[in-house]
């Protein structure tokens, strides 16, 4: 459609009707806002206790009981998904992650 100039009193605006409706503008959203998944790499330098009080300090809503499961998964099967999300506070995780000591698989898509 074409914008349309609206007058009034003092003012002039334009009204333009969007093209997209908006399951087609949200799926616009999602493709610029990828979903990733933080995975944590199994090593022989972190201790279970560690990875737990990482994943707890810096994940959101991660409670010790879940981070004690994801670090026995880490240690059984060689790496866990920790988290998954959003692109951008994903290199957040990852990053903090790697910052105390962790051993990070590259961003994966989710």
């Amino acid at each position: 459609m074409l914008p349309t100039l609206v007058t009034g009193s003092h003012w002039r605006f334009m009204v333009v009707t969007p093209s997209r409706s908006p399951s087609e503008a949200s799926q616009g959203l999602r493709e610029r806002y990828p979903h990733v998944n933080v995975i944590v790499l199994d090593d022989d330098v972190n201790t279970f206790q560690h990875v737990v009080d990482v994943l707890v300090r810096h994940l959101p809503g991660m409670q010790p009981d879940r981070a004690w499961g994801l670090a026995h998964r880490i240690d059984g099967e060689g790496s866990a998904v920790v988290w998954s999300g959003p692109l951008e506070q994903g290199e957040l995780y990852h990053q903090l992650l790697a910052s105390e000591g962790l051993t990070m698989a590259p961003l994966g898509r989710g």
